[in-house]
């Protein structure tokens, strides 16, 4: 890889011996001088809007094939014989390599060629998930490692996309298109179940339901070399110029660290992980055991089993998600300007009304399958709302050159303690729950039904969490966005606030450097 960009960005940021948060002066919408405000910029708008069509089908496909399994979880539990907790193990595996090595793909994000990191983990995803459809019967362990290895592909395009977005759009025009890009999540997830459910009935053989997306990936590779750019860091609000600064990874990571905004928001998106990742992988198990409890239809015993609650569920899933993202997007960009403090409430509020929504469909599932699917259409709805704004929560309280760290780590820590041992968590208990008495689907069911009780218990916590991410976002919004448009301040003892210089080429004078304390 070559360092950085072969262009020098405009204007840069230059740190000194340490960066602290709060001495952040340049304002991103103001780098610019208003005399170029009227530039064209340096992506046109044309080819913005094709770099974007194409990430988001990357995107629908990384999450149609992440779910996949969850489509066809009964056949690969008959064909390897194994429990309710060494099948979630398959997701846990994933997400485990996905998380650790996120944060590797987020520093170089931030310092090298994003296109080019994203090419390379597509091509180890699109090759170990072709791979992991033609495992045998005896060699488990192998499907395992492949499905970790699945992970590396991801992280790189989850940590790098939504960056390179933010650099091709500023303000309302990007918190749509962050909108539209995250809606894909549900979406996919759902035809993940579909795709999954629906491959394996037409060919009698869940394996093929692991082959479609690679198929189809190996098209989004083609359209990520010749399509997508590689914009300036801070393009978009810079006029095209980027924004370039020098800091180490530590450094990084000490100004994430004292912006409580983003530490909030973390934990939020953490228990907002931890509720998708439970229910996508768990919920149409649930209900196949409902109906079989209910005598509504025989126990699987063999496979191909009944696909028809993973047809269901994911119908749900990809229309909650796209209603749920343009009615959450809708109400952040309706209520920002008038409530500053809009976009933690509406995650807040969304979780929170999602909790009793989620505890209602447990219990329901005992007696009626079409009340339950009426919950979980508000519930999941509820929770659709803060995909696209706690994303744009993060691009808003963290400046381009970290954004790819910034994300990496909210990825590294949303899923080590979200959706990484979510599904196992709701598993290991479920078995143990089963073992209490003797072997029945009736009590398969119950003791799955008592393990999910956990997910509104946490849905509440990640409520509280987006809730006192509110108490800070303006101050963190405006230390991240606002720049002095003062002239220079009273010289600062060095030793205790070092600045952090604004640069325009090789000309530089005292009113070019600016210096603010919060």
């Amino acid at each position: 890889m070559e360092p950085q960009d072969s262009r020098i960005p405009r204007w840069s940021l230059g740190s000194g011996s340490g960066l602290h948060y709060g001495s952040f002066v340049n304002s991103l919408s103001s780098l610019t001088p208003k005399a170029e405000e009227t530039e064209e910029p340096a992506i046109s708008q044309r080819r913005s809007y094709i770099a974007v069509a194409v990430l988001c089908y990357i995107n629908l496909l990384n999450y149609t094939e992440r779910y996949t399994i969850a489509g066809v979880l009964p056949d690969i539990q008959k064909f390897f014989g194994i429990n309710d907790g060494t099948a979630a193990l398959i997701q846990t595996v994933f997400i485990c390599s996905f998380l650790l090595l996120a944060p590797f793909f987020g520093y170089l994000g931030d310092r090298y060629n994003r296109k080019y990191i994203m090419i390379g983990g597509l091509i180890v995803w699109l090759v170990t998930a072709a791979g992991s459809s033609f495992v045998t019967e005896s060699h488990f362990w192998l499907l395992m490692l492949l499905r970790g290895m699945v992970g590396i592909g991801e992280a790189s395009y989850s940590t790098i996309a939504p960056t390179i977005i933010a650099d091709l759009f500023v303000g309302t025009k990007r918190s749509m298109i962050i909108c539209i890009f995250y809606i894909f999540i549900p979406v996919g997830s759902g035809l993940g179940y579909i795709t999954g459910a629906g491959v394996a009935s037409f060919t009698g053989d869940w394996r093929w339901a692991l082959r479609i997306t690679p198929i189809l990936g190996v098209v989004g590779l083609f359209l990520l070399v010749f399509l997508c750019p590689n914009p300036p860091r801070g393009a978009a609000e810079t006029h095209g110029e980027g924004v370039s600064e020098q800091s180490s990874y530590l450094e990084d990571v000490k100004y994430l660290l004292k912006n409580k905004t983003y530490l909030w928001s973390t934990l939020g998106v953490t228990a907002t992980a931890f509720l998708s990742g439970a229910l996508a992988f768990w919920m149409p198990t649930f209900l196949s055991r409902a109906q079989v409890s209910q005598g509504l239809r025989p126990a699987c015993v063999e496979e191909p089993c009944d696909s028809t609650d993973s047809y269901i569920f994911g119908a749900v899933t990809v229309l909650t998600g796209i209603l749920g993202g343009i009615l959450g997007s809708g109400l952040s960009r309706w209520l920002r300007e008038k409530f500053p403090k809009s976009d933690p409430l509406i995650c807040s509020s969304g979780l929170l009304g999602a909790a009793p929504c989620l505890f209602i469909t447990i219990f329901v599932a005992s007696t009626s399958i079409p009340a339950t699917y009426v919950f979980i259409f508000f519930g999941e709805i509820l929770i659709s709302l803060n995909w696209a704004v706690m994303a744009d929560i993060l691009l808003y309280v963290v400046i381009p050159t970290r954004r790819s760290t910034a994300e990496a780590l909210q990825i590294s820590v949303g899923h080590l303690l979200g959706d990484a041992g979510s599904p196992f968590l709701v598993g290991a208990i479920s078995d143990a729950l089963s073992k209490s008495k003797p072997v029945s689907p009736e009590w398969s069911f119950h003791s799955l039904k008592y393990s999910l009780l956990v997910c509104p218990v946490v849905g509440i916590l990640g409520g509280l969490f987006f809730f006192l991410s509110s108490l800070y976002i303006i101050g963190d919004r405006k230390a991240a966005a606002q720049l002095v448009e003062a002239g220079p301040r009273e010289p600062q003892d060095p030793s205790s606030e070092p600045p952090i210089e604004l640069s325009n080429g090789d000309k530089t004078n005292d009113e070019d450097n600016f210096s603010q304390s919060i």
